[in-house]
């Protein structure tokens, strides 16, 4: 089981809890009926007592009743004192009711629970999710209190003189959808999002009726990477197109299920990022921030899961990947590790994650980055050791310095 700590924590209070009631029910089963007889006795004391007082009996015969009665009332005292044997009566039912009851309470809530997370009853989260999902920002807002984009690999001379030609090209003819579609793909290989997004969203709104699944899905991500990782309502806008012109669409499934994530529904998460992975292809962009993602997002959504182990590529999807070009694919990485390093800051996450995040950072060139990362993840993490071990590992390997 996850969360050791709190298991352990929880199956000491069970044990303790029904410890407790045993022994109540054992000392309440040992002077159930000599609570009775007691108060029978001391009432026989005071009547004969009374009996004296009125001449009813002789002192002598008043005398014989008292001894004979105050013997009863030591013996009565006496049991009521010494608890009852665990073997007899009827304990023995009751201490395995409250056993099997303390077994199923705590089945259940390995099974339907989520350790780890505070105590909200369902119709607040779905409220506060709600609320997240009204107050998400607009793309123009997003877009400005975005990080920096991880700088792309210098241009050489031919290459930047070619864009400035493309740029003035555009400029002259607005219209021209192949020269749109050739401006937003280099635009987004060089780290300007923005100028990439304004681009697609003129070729789409030329393209009208004709754009397809792909072309929405792809505009989508393209304002995702340029709000820093924030699926904005303009940007889901794309992915309801992509996902109604073709409802098997990867790239704006991956995308719908982060945004679902964002707003604090990770069961929606779930469902449109479990089936992702189990389709595959393994090495597809979206596959790894899946598999980083998972777990976590079942956890939260309280669904019994376990991360499969990771599969390497068959041929088939080495094929497949053919036809992403390096530079596609080191665009979608560079995406993704922003979107993991926006939501790490803003929102926290396990150190699997952050150790995640400092390494990928050191892969992709971004060792300012992956330094200010490992920083955080020490203040987040100083007073767990075996997480700053990991972190240390991570920063290592990222080739950051402590």
């Amino acid at each position: 089981m996850q969360d050791w700590f709190f298991w352990a924590a929880v199956t000491a209070l069970s044990v303790g809890v029904v410890a407790i009631l045993l022994q109540a029910y054992r000392r309440g089963d040992a002077s159930s009926d000599t609570d009775a007889a007691l108060r029978v006795y001391r009432d026989q004391l005071a009547e004969v007592d009374r009996d004296l007082a009125r001449a009813v009996i002789s002192a002598p015969e008043a005398e014989r009743v008292k001894t004979e009665v105050s013997r009863r009332l030591l013996d009565a005292d006496r049991a009521r004192q010494t608890p009852a044997a665990i073997g007899d009566g009827k304990l023995w039912p009751t201490a395995v009711a409250l056993i099997l009851a303390a077994i199923a309470a705590l089945y259940t809530y390995d099974r339907i629970g989520a350790p780890g997370y505070g105590d909200l009853p369902l119709t607040d989260r779905l409220a506060l999710a709600d609320q997240a999902y009204r107050d998400r920002p607009s793309q123009t807002a997003a877009e400005a209190a975005a990080p920096a984009p991880a700088a792309a690999p210098k241009p050489d001379a031919e290459f930047a003189a070619l864009m400035e030609k493309l740029r003035a090209a555009v400029t002259a003819h607005p219209d021209d959808q192949q020269g749109l579609a050739l401006l937003a793909k280099n635009e987004a290989q060089l780290g300007n999002y923005i100028a990439a997004r304004k681009a697609q969203e003129h070729l789409l709104t030329l393209m009208g009726d004709k754009a397809t699944a792909n072309d929405h899905a792809g505009l989508a991500q393209t304002m995702i990477f340029a709000a820093g990782g924030e699926v904005t309502p303009e940007a889901e806008k794309h992915l309801i197109r992509a996902l109604e012109l073709d409802p098997t669409n990867p790239l704006a499934r991956y995308f719908s299920g982060l945004m679902f994530a964002e707003i604090g529904r990770p069961d929606r998460a779930f469902a449109l990022w479990e089936p992702l992975l189990r389709e595959g292809p393994a090495d597809a962009p979206w596959i790894t921030p899946i598999r980083g993602m998972l777990q976590q997002t079942a956890d939260a959504a309280g669904i019994k899961y376990q991360l499969p182990a990771a599969k390497g590529p068959s041929a088939e999807d080495i094929a497949n990947a053919d036809g992403m070009s390096a530079a596609d694919r080191q665009d979608m990485i560079k995406g993704m590790v922003g979107q993991l390093e926006t939501r790490l800051r803003t929102e926290g996450g396990p150190v699997e994650e952050w150790a995640k995040l400092i390494t990928s950072l050191g892969v992709i060139g971004e060792k300012t980055r992956a330094k200010t990362a490992y920083d955080k993840a020490l203040t987040v993490f100083q007073s767990d050791d075996t997480a700053l071990g990991a972190i240390e590992a991570a920063a290592s390997t990222a080739g950051v310095t402590p």
